[in-house]
């Protein structure tokens, strides 16, 4: 079978676009990784640092009504907080709309699977209030600038960000002995054990309990807020040395820097090279991945001292990347993505989506098939199974979508024989071929090809 450019828009990239060329050989995919992130440039995102005041004013103003909310100044108090509110919601909506738009207009579509991959590996949620809706400003300060670099720099990146620490209650961890803990506060394990488990070296690996309490006594004084980010409190540390994975770290005076080396060396150890190797073939290639494949991109990720673009490059040019085509399923974000994508869905038409209409036409139909926006279900991300997203719900919901959004979206639909090949191009199977071509309306036959099961898996 092989490499086909077809395979490789729809299985390494967010399906075909009539306007953007699929690439033509493996290297072009990789290429894919190079040069400037034009897309985001056209499409920007705010970084969570970048948004830091507008959390900060709405902290602020809800604070102030609080205090104040039995006396004459409460209407304006509460109008304060109330627009500072609707601003940071109003553009995490504008947020929402340009990751979409990134996925159809990209001609680097490789870089925003990888991102959304990553970001997956590196599960956040916001807890509350502002926070909810910031998964995207997340993903463009610790996951998008890191994919084509280290694996360790973004390990480091996503652990200590402000939103990994407050989503698994590092905010709540003093060392036991530490000045700050006074005796009423203690030790909290998640962020350890999530970073062994589920970041980091995997679940079987060679770790203990011993580890995971050492691990979590070497992060305390980490912490983060929404007015300051991420902070590291000498006083709420840990004192002394703690042991990981046979190796000391600490002893001085507590810094991040011990932080920062236990993640680079649990970033370059095999178990970890091989949990990094699984994942990405599972994701891209089959939920049951060739264990050669998994055995010489981790191989390669060791040799370059824990650099993704080599574990890329194996996957990308071992066969059952492509001999393997069909066996996966697309998450429902990949799918309405690349639907977008094959109706190369003019962007303006998103940007004038309020937000009931976003949740209308995209959020709310993710959810009925079985993946809220932005909301995992816990740290270990979203599962990577077919059976768990071709379930009798989400089949409705995907049928539903597909012959209600699009023409939402166009007045005058493409003719569906048209679409077939846009869509699918040589891949194309009898069935969908048929249901194309005996459609009674653009509308019905758009749908189908969309719903079918050549569409939905890559």
């Amino acid at each position: 079978m092989g490499f086909s450019p077809t395979k490789a828009a729809i299985r390494f990239g967010e399906g075909l676009s009539p306007n953007i060329p699929a690439p033509q050989s493996i290297a072009a995919v990789l290429d894919q990784l190079t040069g400037p992130d034009l897309v985001a440039q056209r499409h920007p995102i705010p970084t969570v640092t970048d948004m830091l005041p507008q959390f900060v004013e709405v902290s602020e103003a809800r604070r102030a009504y609080r205090r104040k909310r039995d006396t004459a100044d409460a209407e304006a108090l509460q109008d304060r907080f109330r627009k500072a509110r609707r601003t940071v919601i109003l553009a995490q909506i504008g947020h929402t709309k340009q990751l979409f738009a990134r996925s159809i207009v990209t001609p680097n579509p490789f870089r925003e699977r990888l991102t959304r991959f990553w970001g997956d590996h590196f599960t956040v949620l916001g807890k509350s209030g502002v926070l909810r809706n910031a998964v995207p400003h997340y993903w463009e300060e610790a996951i998008r600038p890191h994919i084509t670099g280290t694996f360790a720099d973004m390990l480091k990146a996503a652990i200590t960000h402000p939103l990994m620490l407050m989503y698994l209650d590092q905010t709540a961890s003093f060392g036991p002995n530490s000045p700050a803990a006074r005796g009423r506060r203690g030790l909290n394990e998640n962020l350890a054990r999530e970073l062994l488990e589920l970041h980091t070296i995997g679940v079987g690996a060679p770790y203990t309990q011993t580890d995971v309490t050492e691990l979590a006594e070497l992060l305390t004084g980490l912490t983060a807020n929404e007015k300051t980010g991420t902070t590291f409190l000498e006083n709420r540390a840990e004192p002394g040395v703690e042991t990981v994975l046979g190796r000391d770290y600490g002893g001085q005076a507590a810094s991040i820097n011990d932080v920062h080396a236990v993640l680079d060396d649990l970033a370059k150890h095999p178990a970890t090279a091989h949990q990094l190797a699984r994942k990405l073939a599972q994701h891209f290639t089959s939920d049951t991945p060739d264990t050669g494949m998994i055995d010489a991109m981790a191989a390669a990720y060791l040799d370059a001292g824990s650099a993704l673009m080599p574990m890329y490059d194996t996957m990308l040019n071992h066969p059952s990347a492509w001999d393997s085509f069909g066996q996966k399923v697309k998450q429902p974000i990949d799918f309405v993505a690349s639907a977008f994508r094959a109706l190369s869905l003019p962007t303006r038409s998103l940007e004038r989506l309020n937000g009931a209409k976003l949740r209308g036409y995209i959020a709310s139909p993710l959810s009925a098939m079985g993946q809220p926006l932005f909301r995992p279900g816990g740290p270990d991300g979203w599962p990577e199974l077919a059976e768990d997203w071709i379930t009798p719900q989400g089949l409705a919901a995907r049928l539903q979508w597909s012959m209600a959004a699009p023409s939402a979206f166009y007045r005058s639909l493409p003719d569906p024989r048209a679409f077939l090949d846009t869509a699918l191009a040589d891949l194309a199977d009898e069935r969908v071929t048929f249901a194309a071509k005996s459609a009674e309306t653009r509308r019905e036959g758009v749908g189908l090809v969309l719903a079918s099961p050549a569409f939905q898996r890559r």
